[in-house]
């Protein structure tokens, strides 16, 4: 049986394919067995538009993971006869349960048609449904049918066979839907490790595999047995994530994934694909009652505006006394670790470099711990897929899509995200330039290494307004990162807009266990950080602040002072043992104005001269700073970033910043640590930065505007790198982004002063 177009019918039981089938090939087929087991196998040859075609009638199956004889069956076929196209024939009347096939051959990437059969059965339910809307939404021919009759049948086959054609030659392009944040993380991992080992790749898309992987199908890893040793870690892999679901969810992957995909098919369904005639008189369904209210055209933007809002007041209100317990046990650390040791570059290391560096982002642990909490509550209970559905409306003003949302909502739309993953995420994006505009806006948003320099900066200047402060601040992020794709989707990045589908899970009550694990694994990812890169940038960044150490003819210079003082000093001691009080009373004097120390002239108990000296000691340890190598950098840059209220120790923490967002704060820890002589009075950094007369509320919010929209970290331009696939966008975002950030920053600055004044 010969045919230069091969297609391939699959469906539900009882969806109509086999009369289908009947229809189209009449007497000309062949019915036999699968070799080696005992389905059916039956092929015919059919006429379309003047060519012969081969028809292949498919098991009807409920899925293509092989639980059964005719799933593995079904499978086999795509896989190994490659036929043009799959025209999956539906029940119009159960289109939400015969539609999750589908989303399983588009996943495997295979060309597909549906065909939508029993039409006349489904109206009489009720049902109306929008095929053209559909066939754009899932960028496929959709036609109906009535396979009895044998209506819509020809052109059923004629759009399927002419976008089989329209593919030819060209790869599979699987469909990329996200299943949520405990398995997507793990899918990109798999698919990186089966992509570089080309594992079975020859035959099945890399995603697919992994997907396969998770779902325990026991077909796929027998064949990945034999194909080579990363069998043994996907098959681990996928049992980790089956451990965490377990133990979060009190679900598995299986599960999670089917809950993912009949969200992406109702995500389908809700733009206007389906209605019922008797919508009204139907009793909704618990999830539909829900989005009733949560993602009403009115009501819901302002919920999910009071939500982000309340988390950021739980947040303060809570986390303010457990971070002072932190900041406690830091400043306690100083102080023992500055006893303990001798002067020397040891103990500026220790101090300054370490305990000043990594304690000072440590110390917001508890406030960040709170916010992944909640994060954690809204992203199990499924509330956060709404909030992607509401914002499509939205997004699409600014040239993007709405499965943009969730790229934007893992870097840290809500907070506390990262946008490494965030960028990565951006890949379920079907358009190159919706994908690309997103990742180079995802960085706008309030990751969790952003955090630490926000609440830093908020507590000291906005005490009063901490909540409406970082709720401002993430929408900033927000607004910025829309404007920016607009622009570029205005420019560099032109091409229209494609449609959008959101998957939308049912609504689940999170487990207490559950939100407990998922608040302490993203915690601890940023413990980890902070004791291991942001440490490791410390004490580089110490370094860089430590050498060149002073030369001799300048030290030269401080030691003079002190022996000058330090002669005074012996002399009104050596006066007052002779009795000589009025002398000594003259000489303090004398240390006290050259000093301008007012607490003398007070009349409060303190020693003139341990107060000169200490001042010597400050003035040399600014010295040294500011002549060290980091120093150095900063006071060349202050020329420039004074504008936006920039000085030069702010200068060197917001170049370290280009490593790690969270180096900022433990840089500035180091900078006033080195600064200081006493450590028992230094106290912490919030403290020593209010005593600072250079910080003004204006100076600290353009500084936490710049910090907001800045180059991204090193390691997401290598992710943007990856996934634009040049380093000319990576260049493009960190240029583009830090010449916004301090412009915004400098008009900040200073119509900030002009408001406010100086203080």
């Amino acid at each position: 049986m010969s045919a230069n177009v091969i297609v391939a019918l699959a469906g539900n039981p009882n969806s109509g394919k086999t009369t289908a089938f009947n229809e189209y090939t009449g007497s000309r087929q062949h019915v036999g067995n699968y070799p080696g087991i005992t389905v059916e196998k039956k092929e015919g040859i059919a006429r379309v538009d003047g060519r012969e075609v081969r028809v292949v009638d498919l098991p009807g199956t409920y899925s293509l993971t092989a639980y059964t004889q005719e799933e593995v069956v079904a499978r086999r076929v795509l896989v190994e006869d490659r036929p043009d196209v799959v025209i999956d024939v539906i029940n119009a009347g159960a289109l939400e349960r015969n539609l999750y096939l589908a989303v399983q051959l588009m996943e495997l990437g295979i060309p597909v048609a549906l065909g939508l059969n029993m039409i006349d059965e489904a109206r009489k339910q009720g049902l109306r449904i929008d095929a053209a809307r559909l066939s754009q939404l899932l960028d496929l021919p959709v036609v109906e049918t009535v396979a009895r009759t044998g209506e819509g049948l020809k052109a059923l086959m004629s759009a399927a066979v002419a976008h089989g054609d329209a593919k030819r030659g060209t790869p599979w392009k699987p469909l990329e839907i996200s299943y949520g944040p405990d398995l997507d993380p793990v899918l990109a991992r798999m698919v990186e490790r089966i992509e570089a080992a080309r594992f079975l790749t020859d035959k099945y898309p890399a995603r697919w595999v992994a997907l396969k992987y998770l779902e325990s199908d026991d077909d796929i890893r027998a064949l990945g047995r034999a194909a080579g040793p990363l069998a043994a870690e996907l098959e681990a892999m996928a049992a980790e994530v089956a451990r965490h679901l377990e133990a979060t969810l009190n679900s598995y992957p299986e599960a999670v994934i089917a809950d993912y995909r009949y969200g992406y098919i109702s995500g389908v369904l809700r733009q206007g694909v389906l209605t019922r005639h008797d919508e009204l008189s139907q009793r909704l369904a618990a999830s539909d009652r829900m989005d009733r209210v949560l993602t009403h055209r009115l009501l819901g933007p302002v919920i999910m505006l009071a939500v982000l809002y309340g988390i950021y007041e739980i947040t303060f209100a809570i986390g303010e006394y457990p971070m002072g317990w932190v900041e406690a046990f830091f400043g306690w650390l100083n102080e023992a670790a500055s006893a303990a040791l001798p002067d020397g570059l040891l103990k500026s290391l220790v101090v300054s470099g370490i305990i000043d560096g990594v304690g000072g982002v440590m110390g917001f642990v508890p406030l960040i711990m709170l916010m992944f909490m909640m994060i954690a509550f809204l992203e199990d209970s499924g509330y956060m897929a709404r909030v992607a559905y509401m914002l499509d409306r939205v997004f699409r003003l600014f040239g993007l899509h709405g499965c943009s949302v969730m790229p934007y909502i893992v870097s840290g739309g809500i907070a506390g995200g990262c946008a490494v993953p965030g960028v990565m995420a951006a890949r379920t994006l079907r358009s190159p330039r919706e994908r690309l505009a997103t990742i180079l806006t995802a960085p706008f948003m309030t990751c969790g290494a952003k955090l630490p320099v926000f609440i830093l900066f908020v507590g000291v200047f906005f005490a009063e307004q901490q909540a409406q402060a970082m709720f401002a601040l993430t929408l900033l992020g927000w607004g910025m990162a829309l404007i920016v794709a607009r622009i570029l989707r205005s420019t560099v990045i032109k091409g229209e807009s494609t449609p959008f589908v959101m998957e939308l899970p049912p609504y689940r009550l999170p487990t207490l266990r559950g939100m407990l694990i998922h608040t302490w694994e993203r915690t601890w990812q940023y413990i980890k950080k902070a004791g291991t890169v942001i440490l490791a940038i410390s004490i580089l960044l110490w370094a860089a602040m430590t050498f060149p150490q002073l030369p001799e003819d300048r030290t030269a210079v401080f030691e003079a002072q002190r022996a000058a003082v330090t002669a005074q000093k012996e002399a009104a001691e050596a006066a007052a043992e002779k009795g000589d009080a009025a002398e000594a009373v003259a000489a303090a004097a004398a240390a006290a104005a050259e000093e301008g120390a007012e607490a003398a002239a007070e009349g409060e108990k303190a020693d003139p001269f341990e107060e000169q000296l200490a001042a010597i000691d400050a003035e040399e340890a600014a010295a040294g700073l500011e002549h060290s190598i980091a120093g150095r950098v900063g006071i060349a840059l202050e020329s420039v970033t004074g504008a936006a209220g920039f000085d030069w120790r702010t200068n060197i923490a917001l170049v370290g910043g280009f490593a790690a967002k969270e180096v900022i704060v433990s840089t500035l820890g180091t900078a006033y640590s080195l600064g200081e002589v006493d450590a028992e009075d230094a106290g912490s950094l919030a403290e020593r930065i209010k005593a600072d007369p250079h910080w003004t509320p204006a100076a600290a919010a353009a500084l936490m505007v710049f910090v907001l929209l800045y180059a991204p970290c090193f390691v997401t331009v290598v992710a943007i790198k990856q996934e634009s696939g040049s380093w000319r966008w990576a260049i493009f975002s960190t240029v583009f982004s830090t010449i916004l950030a301090f412009g915004l920053a400098v008009a900040v600055y200073q119509i900030g002063t002009a408001m406010l004044g100086g203080g």
